[in-house]
């Protein structure tokens, strides 16, 4: 598990739209990480709060369809 997992799902996000769109959907920081690690991002809820809050962004998610500002160019 490690922060590097974190931006590399951020960065795949910010470049893959369908990955971006699966990821908005999700309510919930815990389902949020338990997705990433299943498929393959291994990282835990303290590791994504930490690079998050290190890059300035927010978890919350706005709009319809739900959108997050965590993605990662």
């Amino acid at each position: 598990m490690s922060k590097e997992n974190v931006e590399k799902l951020l960065f795949a996000g910010g470049s893959d739209k369908k990955l971006r769109a699966k990821y908005n959907a999700i309510e919930t920081m815990d389902t949020f990480v338990a997705t990433a690690n299943g498929d393959g991002f291994e990282f835990n809820e303290d590791e994504l709060k930490e690079t998050l809050k290190e890059e300035g962004l927010s978890f919350e998610s706005s709009g319809n369809p739900r959108a997050r500002d965590i993605w990662l160019r």
